[in-house]
């Protein structure tokens, strides 16, 4: 088949209009941005999703208060936060014995670790957008008690918080809670981090994000939301449509370098955070978000500067999604609206609930 001939036209470029490449120095890839194929603004959505309103406690839920689990154990009559070993966890504590065998494609080694649930609070129709930011802070605590508890054991060198919101993100239950991951190795997506991290670090004497949060806020491209402590941003290399972070404007390696007022700054912005979100579409709002911070390997890690990541996949209303296929699969990550595109929007959203409106 021949392809029709057609000139070539030489034009300046204009990153609102031409495809281009971004660069992500905390994974040190590559995104390709395709503004072309979506150059306007969204302006809301095509149709309503019904939600389901749920009890504030679900006698068959397994995470309510006073409900007996699936392997037997009955959860306390809790009040707030409530934390357990997860009854199906991905990692065992057992130290096996091992006999390392070197090979080319055939590498392996066992992995120990700890996985355990968080319920966020006891009413079981509550997100984190819904409860109030005393009680969000609470969490903000116990995600402070547990990375220090769980880091503190020889064998765990990376503990991992995150929340799974929403049924397409493979949430099988609605009830407000988040996961730690805590294991013997340091996983390969915050090793790399870590890795970007120290190079600028040992480079230039001071952390990335830093550095990077003050020239976003130079920019004002970007910025979704601010306090005393902590901004909100759409990265310069966001992948997903909505993507942000959450960076803490001072550098700490860690949580349990945050003051008492901090962690009420954190619990405050993730509120408005997920607030704009659920009001994006006037849905609870799914999305991954965790926190990446240093490692507890007892080794010292001047390069870490804590942040926290939000990957919702929902693109141009409740129902149309972002998915990885293809070329993202194949070739590299790709996105059509532009991040100042999606920081726009985002930013014009109201922080007060729209179920409160």
């Amino acid at each position: 088949m021949e392809l029709e001939n057609t000139k070539e036209m030489n034009s300046s470029f204009n990153q609102k209009q031409h495809p281009h490449r971004r660069y992500n120095p905390l994974l040190d890839e590559w995104i390709l941005v395709s503004p072309q194929r979506a150059n306007r603004p969204w302006q809301g959505q095509t149709e309503k999703v019904t939600e389901e309103k749920l009890p504030s406690h679900d006698p068959n839920c397994y995470l309510c208060s006073g409900n007996v689990r699936v392997n037997g154990d009955k959860n306390p009559d809790y009040k707030g936060v409530f934390v357990f070993e997860n009854d199906f966890g991905s990692l065992m504590k057992d130290n096996v014995e091992f006999s390392y065998e070197k090979s080319d494609f055939f590498t392996l080694k066992p992995e120990r670790g700890i996985n355990r649930v968080i319920c966020f609070s006891e009413n079981h129709s509550l997100t984190l957008p819904e409860m109030e930011v005393d009680d969000i802070k609470k969490v903000v605590d116990v995600w402070q008690e547990q990375y220090k508890d769980l880091g503190s054991e020889d064998y765990i060198n990376h503990v991992q918080i995150f929340e799974n919101k929403g049924s397409v993100m493979g949430c099988s239950n609605p009830h407000p809670h988040g996961q730690i991951w805590a294991q013997s190795s340091i996983p390969s997506t915050v090793l790399r981090t870590q890795e970007n991290l120290k190079k600028y670090f040992d480079k230039n004497g001071r952390s990335l994000l830093e550095d990077y949060v003050k020239k976003e806020l130079e920019a004002e491209e970007r910025i979704i939301l601010e306090n005393e402590d902590f901004v909100v941003l759409v990265p310069f290399w966001a992948v997903w449509p909505y993507e942000t972070m959450i960076i803490s404007k001072r550098k700490a390696e860690n949580i349990l370098e945050f003051s008492d007022s901090e962690k009420f700054s954190l619990a405050e912005i993730i509120k408005n955070l997920t607030t704009k979100y659920d009001n994006l579409f006037e849905i609870s709002f799914p999305y991954s978000a965790g926190i990446h911070q240093s490692a507890t390997d007892g080794k010292p890690h001047p390069e870490w500067h804590f942040h926290m990541h939000f990957y919702p996949p929902l693109l141009r209303n409740a129902e149309v999604k972002k998915f990885m296929v293809g070329y993202e699969m194949l070739a590299e990550p790709q996105r059509d609206i532009t991040p100042e595109q999606s920081a726009e929007i985002l930013n014009n959203l109201s922080t007060i609930h729209y179920k409160s409106m």
